[in-house]
This record gives structure tokens, sequence and C-alpha cells, in this order.
């Protein structure tokens, strides 16, 4: 499994039989096969989740798909994309085998996806896919703000616990989770929540802002001393992991 950093929450996964592209908006894609089949995700609309780039794509890629969350606006969708797009809303669970419609009994062709409620806006996203098991979070995350009210931060916290629950005692091997600076001391709290309820081979942050800094803090936290080793550090855009698990 390749995995490509391109700007905030933004991803390239390469598997063997497909690409996965996650919440683009700004940065270089890397070049990839296009016979591939490329399946492109939006969890939500926010500007720093979603542009209207992405379906440029379509005249490269013949065998694209979009799964975009049901916030976004369907007339952002050109005439040209409307058949290659899928909205999805919180808590649906489907079997992805648009590219595949002559061989869908093979395994490698089957992609399971599953939906989470965000704490923000759209959707978080669960994705089972040759054999690995890769999340997306979006913006489900603990969105605890020393400003903010008691009883919304109260709110928040069990909105956030509610969703990651769902998920307790599962398996991960990819884990893109956001981990925002602006949280300023409770920058941990909602990497280390998920981690207590899911297993996860390589956590990858995101939603840093470019304060890269803030990976670091993390992995050293009292919180991670028992999965620090397994926080991926991201430095700067274009940066690639790659894992054989």
């Amino acid at each position: 499994m390749k995995i490509t950093y391109i700007h905030h929450s933004s991803f390239l996964v390469e598997l063997d039989f497909v690409n996965l592209l996650f919440d683009y908006y700004r940065g270089n894609i890397p070049a990839i096969d296009l016979e591939k089949p490329l399946i492109v995700f939006a969890s939500h609309a926010h500007g720093d989740h979603f542009s209207k780039k992405i379906f440029e794509l379509a005249s490269s890629y013949r065998k694209i798909q979009y799964i975009l969350s049901d916030d976004i606006d369907e007339k952002k969708v050109p005439d040209n994309c409307k058949d290659k797009v899928l909205f999805v809303g919180a808590g649906e669970q489907f079997t992805n085998r648009t590219f595949f419609q002559n061989n869908i009994e093979k395994k490698e062709n089957r992609i399971e996806i599953e939906t989470f409620q965000s704490t923000d806006e759209g959707v978080a996203f669960w994705i089972t896919c040759e054999g690995k098991t890769i999340y997306h979070a979006g913006d489900l995350h603990f969105w605890f703000w020393r400003g903010e009210a008691q009883a919304w931060n109260q709110e928040m916290e069990r909105r956030y616990y509610e969703e990651i629950d769902k998920l307790n005692g599962r398996h991960a091997n990819i884990a893109f989770l956001v981990l925002d600076p602006r949280q300023e001391n409770d920058f941990y709290l909602g990497i280390n929540e998920f981690v207590k309820r899911v297993e996860v081979d390589h956590i990858i942050p995101m939603h840093c802002w470019g304060e890269y800094s803030i990976i670091q803090k993390m992995k050293f936290h009292s919180c991670a001393v028992a999965y620090k080793d397994r926080i991926a550090v991201i430095q700067q855009e274009g940066e690639i992991l790659e894992w054989n698990s």
C-alpha cells in the first residue's frame, strides 16, 4: 500500500487494483496509471475538503467514480460526470462494483464502504478493499474548544463518542485522523479516544493546517505512549508512506 500526502486532509492511496483519492481540493496529485480505477471521495462540502476541480479528473481517467457526501450541492456536478457520482449520507453500507460489472465475483473487485455521521458536516468513510481496511475521518472529530460553553463541549463529546463507539473492537490498517493545532492543549483528544476503541496499525494525522510539528507533539504526548510508534510523521506535501500491511 502506497500513500501520498497531498494537502491538509487529502491523500492518494494506491492499492493493487484500485486507487483512492480523499478530500482533494488543492495540491499535486501524483502521476498514476490512467487505466487503473480511481475512486474519489469527498467527506463534505467545506472548501478545505472539496473542490469542483475533482471533476476535471474525469477527462483523464476512464474508470473513475465519485463518492460524495450528500451535503455537497448536486448542481456542482458537471453534466459529463453525473453518471459517475454517488451521493451518500451517514449510516450507509454498500458494495461498490461500478468498474467491474463483468467480474463482480472477484474479491479484488469488491469495495465495501460504510459511512458515519460527522460531528461537523458530512460523513466519515470506513473502507474495506483488497483485504485492507482504511478509515478516513473527514471532520468526524472531538471538536473541543475552550472558548465554547461547557454544554456545547459536552454535547460534542457525546456526539463523538456515540459515533466512534460504533467502531469499537474493529481493526483498521490505516486511519486518517484529525489532528488540529487550533485546539491548542486539547489537540490530542480525538485521536486518543479513537485508538481506545479501534486497533489501528498506522495512524496518519491530517487537518494540521501545515503545522506539522503538532504530529511530534502527538507522538510524545503522555497519552500516546502505547501507540506513538504507530503514528506516521508527515513533514511536507508530497511525502510518501509505504507499508505491506
